[in-house]
């Protein structure tokens, strides 16, 4: 039975390295090894989609020509001018040509690779792209509407003042079509939303039915300094009330399969990565298209088309979309649209995750330090599975008690298989030892502590968070490596504590595991190695009282 227990033990292991490979494997931007997803056919258009080309970005293009939806060059234009925005949270940067955002720093978040220097989300440079952009599409004519390529006017402030709580940019193109497109851009202090509020002026005789188009475009790379470690999402993402939320993978893009729910009276498009995101929300009386799609050197869009009421001769329609630039802050992402606090992933295990990441939070409204807070977390879970992780140390204490008594006898039986396992039986019925006492408690716990995990991974909370002396960013490795150092001690002195495996080779395993896996934690956050070697402290601690108490400790 003994057997039965180490054999349980090295499947778990092993699966453990088969998914560990399969993650890599993902993270390096190959095809899973072990659970690859089952391929899927191309989707085919129909009713309005088909009937609404999704808009295209051609980064070859001049800057200095204006084109038609057709690609013919119509007029000579002026080249684009870039306009530096401030308020009090965002730093911002629009283009003249088709008022698209193309830069986006966010002041209040610190960059870990780059001192002194803010995180950068949009950017529109040789070394990465990443906008968002919006026009009209659909007309008959050859010269089409005004979209992100077309020449806009600006007009407004800069700068939010300290005696302001709004501040509007007012981007205004000429007639393209007998169409005029106004973009207003509000943003509000404190706010990473932006109400975007498109006016679209009939100059023509006659109706017109646009269809408004909203779209973020990025290129495929990831993140600068991501982990090697551990992998996490970056990509186009999208929510509808049918599907819910769905993640696109940028190859399931380039490879035309991408499943995803593709028209809907709800929802948002997104791009997602750690930490940060940005998102288009339309108004939830508008149906909607969505798109993904591949466009021009390396680049992917994720948008919505959204048909427009007939607009009468010489009247204008206005629609508003928001553009949410910012921090995967939970609360605040809940507040501007029920399912975007989604772009914070965490993967199958997110009912077990929200409500861990609220008491996190209420922790932290007490404490006022995240680090304690993570540390006052794993105590309350501790107590919660206390019973659990007792009943685990007792049969773990047992095992370990009755260890000589199973090594001579394995000893004196080693050429008589049958007969051992027998007497192994004997004894355990005799000692009331359940060989499976010390797994199943403990199994019942992984999830808990994987949700844990990933609540601790995603939270941009943890940047650039302080917890106590040398620990100035819970979301950055610890520069001096004590708390990996000590977490490394603290589970060779687990294995310690629990039963010597029988078999040599599965005993000296037992020692090398805690030390294998201990490399990983010394590149990892240091909020989750702070996690996890206050579990250790505190199932030392448990399994230390439980074996004094059974007389194994003196």
């Amino acid at each position: 039975m003994n057997d039965i227990r180490r054999t349980i033990l090295w499947v778990v292991f092993g699966f453990s390295l088969v998914m560990l490979w399969d993650q890599w494997q993902i993270h390096n931007g190959k095809k899973p090894t072990f659970f690859p997803s089952a391929v899927q056919t191309a989707p085919v258009q129909t009713g309005a989609t088909a009937q609404a080309p999704t808009p295209d970005v051609n980064t070859a293009k001049p800057a200095g020509l204006q084109q038609n939806n057709a690609g013919d060059v119509l007029q000579a234009a002026p080249a684009a001018q870039r306009i530096d925005v401030e308020t009090d949270v965002l730093k911002l940067q629009f283009s003249t040509e088709g008022g698209s955002l193309v830069r986006a720093e966010l002041l209040k978040h610190k960059d870990i690779h780059h001192a002194g220097s803010n995180v950068l989300l949009m950017d529109d440079s040789k070394e990465r792209v990443y906008l968002a952009q919006s026009g009209l599409i659909g007309a008959a004519s050859a010269t089409g509407w005004p979209t992100h390529k077309t020449p806009m006017v600006f007009s407004g402030s800069k700068m939010l003042k300290e005696s302001e709580n709004e501040l509007q940019l007012r981007f205004e193109s000429v007639p393209v079509g007998d169409v005029k497109l106004v973009k207003t851009y509000i943003l509000k202090r404190g706010s990473y939303a932006i109400e975007v509020k498109h006016d679209i002026v009939n100059v023509s005789s006659a109706p017109v039915s646009p269809q408004l188009y909203v779209q973020l475009v990025r290129d495929g790379n990831k993140p600068e300094g991501e982990s090697s470690f551990y992998s996490t999402f970056t990509g186009p993402a999208v929510f509808t009330t049918q599907k819910k939320y769905q993640k696109i993978e940028f190859s399931d893009i380039e490879k035309n399969k991408a499943d995803f729910e593709k028209q809907s009276s709800q929802g948002y498009v997104a791009m997602v990565q750690h930490y940060f995101a940005s998102a288009w929300l339309l108004d939830d009386t508008q149906q909607r298209d969505l798109f993904a799609r591949k466009l021009d050197n390396n680049l992917y869009a994720v948008g919505m088309v959204a048909p427009l009421p007939a607009i009468a001769p010489g009247t204008q329609l206005s629609q508003t979309a928001r553009l949410f630039v910012g921090p995967q802050e939970e609360k605040i992402l809940e507040s501007l649209y029920p399912g975007l606090e989604l772009v914070k992933d965490y993967g199958w295990l997110t009912i077990l995750s929200k409500p861990l990441y609220w008491l996190l939070y209420e922790l932290y409204r007490v404490i006022g330090n995240w680090g304690w807070s993570i540390v006052a977390l794993v105590v309350v879970l501790k107590i919660a599975f206390y019973w659990l992780n007792s009943q685990a140390y007792k049969s773990m204490g047992k095992m370990k008690a009755i260890n000589p008594k199973i090594m001579e006898m394995r000893e004196r039986l080693k050429d008589n298989p049958q007969q051992m396992q027998m007497e192994m039986m004997k004894i355990y019925r005799e000692e009331k030892v359940n060989p499976l006492g010390g797994c199943l408690p403990i199994a019942v716990q992984i999830p808990f502590f994987i949700a844990l995990y990933w609540v601790l991974l995603s939270s941009v909370e943890m940047r650039n968070a302080p917890w106590v002396g040398w620990i100035h960013d819970l979301a950055a490795p610890d520069p001096w490596f004590i708390l990996p150092l000590l977490m490394t001690a603290t589970s060779m002195f687990q294995t310690w504590l629990n039963p010597t495996p029988p078999d040599p080779i599965q005993a000296k395993m037992m020692w090398f595991m805690p030390l294998a896996f201990s490399v990983m934690f010394f590149f990892f956050p240091a909020g989750l190695v702070l996690y996890w070697l206050t579990n250790n402290i505190l199932s030392i601690a448990q399994q230390w009282m439980i074996n004094k108490q059974l007389g194994i400790i003196k």
